[in-house]
């Protein structure tokens, strides 16, 4: 978790712009596509994790 807000906070920090067009496109991208992008987010995370720790 330590690593995901040290990730964020570096786009914030750096690149404010690029946060801002992000959030942007956030907004006008339809639903499912969000909770398909959320759901490949936590399958590689996990397995992310599973590889770290086997």
């Amino acid at each position: 978790m330590g690593l995901v807000l040290v990730i964020e906070g570096l786009i914030y920090c750096g690149f404010p712009n690029l946060a801002r067009k992000l959030a942007t496109e956030v907004l006008a991208t339809p639903e499912n596509m969000l909770r398909m992008g959320g759901l490949v987010a936590v399958a590689v995370g996990v397995g992310v994790v599973w590889l770290a720790r086997g």
